[in-house]
């Protein structure tokens, strides 16, 4: 396919998407919606395969702002509902009973902690199960969550 033809199906099926109700949009509407206005078969395997990169690329793009506005939501305090532990944590959140995702400061910096607590005299303790990560490393982390769920969602079709 020319590079003309794939800038115009990405142009317009943006487009569609911009304008559509994602709860009620599918793939297969955007691309009959394309054919028509491009007056072009996009059920076609070459115009199929882009048409589904260019829909993917859309819904990544548009998650990525989602969680910018909440990180920067956050961020100006507009989460009034913050919870802390017996040591002045931060609790973002609970993973289960025994598991919590807390923000803490240890000699100055700020970590990311992922761990298991156990109760003790009354009061929940944190155990040596679990992983506390530097600002650094959990920005590493979250930059690859897209590729540690594409390995997941691989691996799931392979035990399928």
């Amino acid at each position: 396919m020319d590079s003309e033809t794939r800038e115009k199906i990405k142009k317009t099926v943006r487009e569609l998407l911009e304008e559509a109700d994602m709860n009620e949009m599918t793939e297969y509407k955007i691309r009959q919606l394309a054919s028509k206005r491009l007056e072009l078969d996009l059920s076609e395997s070459k115009y199929k395969a882009y048409v589904r990169h260019v829909v993917n690329a859309f819904l990544e793009e548009q998650k990525a702002k989602e969680e910018e506005e909440e990180e920067e939501e956050e961020a100006a305090g507009n989460n009034n509902n913050n919870e802390f532990d017996d040591d002045g944590d931060l609790i973002i959140c609970r993973l289960s009973d025994k598991r919590r995702v807390t923000l803490q400061d240890f000699r100055g910096k700020t970590l990311i902690s992922i761990r298991e607590y156990y109760k003790k005299d009354g009061k929940e303790l944190p155990s040596s199960k679990g992983i506390s990560l530097t600002e650094e490393q959990w920005s590493t982390l979250r930059k690859n969550i897209p590729n540690i769920e594409k390995a997941v969602r691989k691996m799931d079709s392979h035990t399928m």
